[in-house]
C-alpha cells in the first residue's frame, strides 16, 4: 500500500481534533448523498414519465409506416401485396387513407382527420383495445369510430339513427366553383364507438372504412395515402424497412415509431437534458463543500505535512493524499445516495407510495443507465473538486 492512499485513508475514516472540520466534512459528505440521491431518483421519475408518454404512440403506431416520397397518395398493385402477405418479416400489414376533412352534427362543426382502416388494421394496432364506449366499426359499412374529444365538442352520442354525423370532403380539381353545393363529397355515419387515449389523439381521428374513405376522396381501389406494418417478433426492423423500400421501388418513405414521433422524442430528449443540467448544478454547488473541508484539512495538517515533507515526501505525493481523500468522500457518498435513491424507486414501484389519481400510481422506472450515468457524473464532479482542492498544497505552504 503506498503511503497517499494509507494517509489518505486514516484521515477519512478517522476524526479531526477540530469541530469545525468535522462538521464542514459531514456537511459535504451530506450533501453529496442527498444530492447523488436526488438525482437518481429525477432521473427514474423522468424515465417513467417517458415510457408513460410512449405508451400512448406505442398503443396507437405501427412497427413501420409507409408514405408517399412525393404527393398525397401512391398506388399498391397485388404483386405488391403478395409480396407483403409472403414476407418472413411482416405479420400483417393494412392499407389506410387519412385527410383531413369537415364533420358536422346538429349544427356542430369540427376539421380533423378521417382515417380510412381496412380490416387488418386491428391485427396491425390493436386500438380496438382502446374503445371507450361501444365497439369498433363494421368492414364495407358507413359506421365510424370517433375519438372521446371530438365527441365531446360535437355533443355526440352513440346508436343516432336519426342524427347522422356529416362528412364533407372537397373534390378534387382545378379552377373556380361555381357551384357550392357541388363542390363537396358528402355522406352520413353512424357513430358505433368512442375511442379514449389522451387528449391530443381523441381529437385527432374519425375511423371509418377504406372503401368509404376512397368514395369520398375519388380514390381508385388500389390507392392509398399508406401503409402500416406489424413485423414478427423476431423480425430485423432494417431488413424489413429495406424490403419494402425494393418492393415499392424508393417511391415511398418508411418510418419506425420513433420517426413518426420525432417531435415527442426531441422534447422528451431535451427535457432529459434540461433536467440533468439542472441537477448536476446542484451536484457542484454540494461540492463546493467538499472543496472547503479539504481546505480546511489541509491548513489542519500543515504541520504533519511539512514533516512528511521533511522526511522525504514530494509535493505531488501530499497533494494525491487530499486527491484520493476527497475521492473516497465522493465515492462513499455516492453509493450511500445511489442506495437510498434505488430504494426509494423500487419503494414506489412496488407500493405505489406516491399517487397521481386514486387508481394510478407517479410513473417511475429502476434503469441500470440512470445508475451508470449518476455514477460517472458524481466521480467526475468528485475527483475536479478534489483536484482543485489538492493543488492548494505548495512548497510554500510548508515553509
Amino acid at each position: 500500500m503506498n503511503f497517499p492512499f494509507y494517509i489518505a485513508r486514516r484521515y477519512t475514516i478517522s476524526f479531526s481534533k477540530s469541530t469545525a472540520i468535522n462538521i464542514i466534512t459531514g456537511i459535504a459528505t451530506l450533501g453529496i448523498i442527498v444530492s447523488t440521491m436526488s438525482l437518481f431518483v429525477v432521473l427514474s421519475v423522468f424515465s417513467g414519465l417517458r415510457e408513460f408518454s410512449l405508451s400512448f404512440t406505442n398503443a396507437t403506431d405501427p412497427d413501420l409506416k409507409a408514405l408517399p416520397a412525393t404527393g398525397k397518395s401512391f398506388l399498391i398493385n397485388d404483386t405488391q401485396k403478395n409480396a407483403l402477405k409472403n414476407s418472413k418479416n411482416i405479420a400483417f400489414y393494412s392499407e389506410i387513407i387519412e385527410e383531413r376533412v369537415l364533420f358536422s352534427f346538429k349544427g356542430k362543426q369540427e376539421v380533423t382527420y378521417l382515417k380510412g382502416v381496412d380490416p387488418n388494421f386491428i391485427k396491425v394496432t390493436p386500438f380496438e383495445k382502446k374503445i371507450y364506449a361501444g365497439q369498433w366499426l363494421k368492414p364495407g359499412t358507413s359506421q365510424v369510430v370517433v375519438g372521446y374529444g371530438i365527441a365531446n365538442k360535437l355533443s355526440m352520442g352513440l346508436f343516432d339513427f336519426n342524427n347522422a354525423l356529416e362528412v364533407f370532403v372537397p373534390k378534387p380539381g382545378k379552377g373556380p366553383i361555381e357551384n357550392p353545393e357541388e363542390a363537396f363529397n358528402e355522406a352520413a355515419l353512424i357513430p358505433m364507438g368512442i375511442y379514449a387515449i389522451n387528449d391530443d389523439l381523441d381529437k385527432k381521428y374519425v375511423f371509418t372504412d377504406l372503401t368509404l374513405a376512397q368514395q369520398l376522396l375519388q380514390y381508385q381501389p388500389n390507392q392509398v395515402t399508406g401503409i402500416e406494418f406489424k413485423l414478427h417478433s423476431n423480425a430485423s426492423e432494417d431488413e424489413a424497412l429495406q424490403e419494402i423500400q425494393t418492393l415499392f421501388q424508393n417511391k415511398v418513405t418508411v418510418k419506425n415509431r420513433t420517426e413518426l414521433n420525432d417531435s415527442l422524442h426531441k422534447m422528451l430528449n431535451t427535457e432529459n437534458i434540461v433536467i440533468y443540467l439542472i441537477f448536476t448544478l446542484v451536484i457542484i454547488i454540494a461540492l463546493f463543500n467538499l472543496v472547503g473541508a479539504l481546505i480546511m484539512m489541509i491548513l489542519d495538517k500543515k504541520a504533519n505535512l511539512k514533516t512528511l515533507f521533511n522526511l522525504g515526501a514530494e509535493i505531488k505525493h501530499l497533494r494525491s493524499i487530499f486527491l484520493l481523500q476527497g475521492s473516497m468522500l465522493t465515492f462513499f457518498g455516492g453509493i450511500i445516495g445511489l442506495l437510498l435513491g434505488i430504494t426509494l424507486v423500487v419503494l414506489q414501484k412496488q407500493f405505489s407510495l406516491i399517487m397521481i389519481t386514486a387508481s394510478m400510481a407517479y410513473p417511475i422506472e429502476f434503469e441500470i443507465s440512470n445508475i451508470l450515468i449518476v455514477m460517472a457524473t458524481i466521480l467526475l464532479l468528485g475527483l475536479t473538486a478534489s483536484w482543485i482542492a489538492s493543488s492548494r498544497v505548495r512548497k510554500n505552504l510548508l515553509d
